[in-house]
């Protein structure tokens, strides 16, 4: 193993090994070429030319831990202006400033999804206090009535003096605009204001920021087109609910803007962000061709294998290259944590099919205070969790499994920050790499044209079904009175998922086989 690609950087408290990818003789030298059109196209990114042509959008979420480095003083004074008013409105909460009609802020609810969650998500399993943070965080990341029931049980009698973040861009996505309506229901079940509890984080001008003005809600804060949802962790849409939860915002951006320093410079081995990519590329054959599993060894880090699929697998997942070549591109991405994998997919990851490469994240630091021994040897848990780390390395590296490992002194929001940082560059020195844009998803667009057909379709059945009570008829029979048959297999699902949920009025009558069940609507 060749100890060079084993780097500290001190000053920043991280470790990077990548000697267990076991990179060919010279082949640093054999890719210099690509290096630096990697760190030149990094370059150009972060001087402000339009990386997302879709959108005719920069791409700057550089600018939000640096504001000195945006290609103009407007957006400079933008993020200074927004930071300073998420300082100042995470103080009032605190102090009592701002309360709501009940008294002082208990809990806070964040609706979003996707990026507008995850980050919040991860971000506050990883920094949340043993004593408690300035307000317990709960989450509507989802359109899942029975999921949303849930969280409201956990709000439970707190919800008068629980504070809402509606987290969109555009105001318009479906999932967020579902949870923003069940959370105003809820509030309106107990006889409660949802102005004076709500704060819109959204596009200027945008379907929520009109609502948010329009019904006097508490405050709005800036989502800007050049920060797109998966990488807006250091802007408002991770800050404000991190701010309000009581963390250090301060020094997680100082983290990030650590790494993005650390990460632009042209010394590839003292390079973390170039030497990942460069591993990625290595291992996947530049096409995808091995999963990346993500296995940090300490519980905060839990979530941080979602955050990453999101970063990775939607900046990645290409059909087409720069030049419209059709190459289906992408990093599939999974992980949980350990040593809990070593109880769960580690036998397969040792012993199966050989399509994946790790990477470990190993914190040195086991907790605050000192330590129970667990056995006579002295040993703590801390000891056996970094003996398993170890441990499931080597067990893997013996099997030609290869490997990678970060690691970092303690979790901190210095540490977090940097390595959302670390994590957000190589995604955009991979794809400089392998020729695609990592700024635009025509594919999740995609999804929600689907959708928004699929539920068009659902408000045609269900009209039928009103129009014609007591009218037993099949999938089949109804897709073709409406001039559906090739979405028959929709209007099957559609009328069984109404009969499960409204079965007083949405009859189903069962024949020899399901999908020529009939269906009937009774008033």
């Amino acid at each position: 193993m060749n100890p060079i690609y084993y780097q500290r950087f001190q000053e920043l408290g991280l470790s990077s090994d990548f000697r267990l990818v076991n990179f060919p003789e010279n082949y640093l030298a054999e890719n210099e070429t690509m290096i630096k059109s990697a760190l030149a196209g990094m370059r150009e990114l972060e001087s402000g030319s339009i990386a997302n042509p879709d959108e005719k959008r920069m791409v700057g979420h550089y600018w939000l831990r640096n504001p000195e480095l945006s290609p103009t003083q407007e957006i400079g004074a933008d993020i200074r202006n927004t930071l300073k008013k998420v300082k100042q409105c995470a103080h009032k909460v605190k102090t009592a400033e701002l309360i709501s009609p009940n008294g002082k802020f208990t809990d806070l609810l964040v609706i979003g999804i996707g990026g507008s969650a995850l980050g919040p998500q991860f971000v506050g399993k990883a920094l949340a206090s043993p004593s408690g943070d300035d307000l317990i965080a709960h989450f509507f990341d989802n359109t899942d009535p029975d999921g949303i029931d849930y969280t409201l049980s956990q709000i439970g009698n707190r919800l008068p003096t629980t504070l809402v973040l509606v987290i969109s861009k555009s105001g318009g996505t479906a999932e967020t605009r579902n949870g923003m309506l069940e959370a105003q229901h809820a509030f309106q079940k107990q006889g409660l204001d949802f102005s004076k509890h709500a704060i819109a984080v959204t596009g200027e001008n945008s379907k929520l920021h009109q609502i948010a003005k329009e019904e006097n809600w508490i405050d709005f804060f800036p989502m800007w087109d050049w920060v797109g949802g998966r990488t807006s962790e250091t802007a408002a849409v991770g800050l404000l609910p991190a701010a309000l939860q009581g963390f250090n915002i301060d020094q997680l951006l100082d983290g990030a803007a650590r790494m993005d320093q650390l990460t632009r410079s042209e010394d590839t081995v003292r390079n973390p962000a170039i030497m990942l990519a460069l591993s990625w590329f290595y291992l996947s054959k530049g096409k995808g061709s091995k999963d990346m599993v993500i296995l940090p060894y300490k519980d905060r880090l839990e979530l941080f294998a979602k955050y990453l699929q999101q970063l990775i697998m939607e900046s990645l997942g290409k059909e087409k290259d720069l030049e419209g070549n059709v190459v289906n591109q992408g990093i599939a991405v999974y992980g949980n944590k350990g040593s809990t994998d070593q109880h769960a997919y580690v036998q397969q990851l040792r012993e199966g099919i050989p399509n994946f490469f790790a990477t470990f994240i190993e914190v040195l630091k086991h907790r605050d205070g000192e330590s129970v021994k667990v056995d006579d040897e002295g040993m703590s848990s801390g000891d056996y969790l970094h003996g398993f780390f170890l441990g499931t390395r080597d067990a893997l590296w013996e099997k030609e499994r290869r490997s990678i490992t970060l690691t970092v002194d303690e979790v901190s929001p210095f540490s977090v920050g940097m390595l959302i940082a670390l994590y957000e560059r190589t995604v955009g020195y991979y794809a400089t790499m392998i020729g695609i844009n990592a700024y635009h998803q025509p594919g999740v667009e995609a999804g929600k044209k689907a959708a928004a057909k699929v539920l068009s379709v659902r408000k045609e059945v269900f009209a039928w079904l009103l129009a014609n009570p007591q009218r037993q008829v099949s999938a089949q029979e109804l897709a073709e009175k409406l001039g559906l048959t090739n979405q028959a297999d929709w209007v099957f699902k559609i009328l069984e998922s109404l009969s499960a949920n409204n079965p007083s009025q949405v009859i189903r009558i069962q024949t020899d086989h399901p999908l020529d069940d009939l269906f009937r609507f009774e008033n």
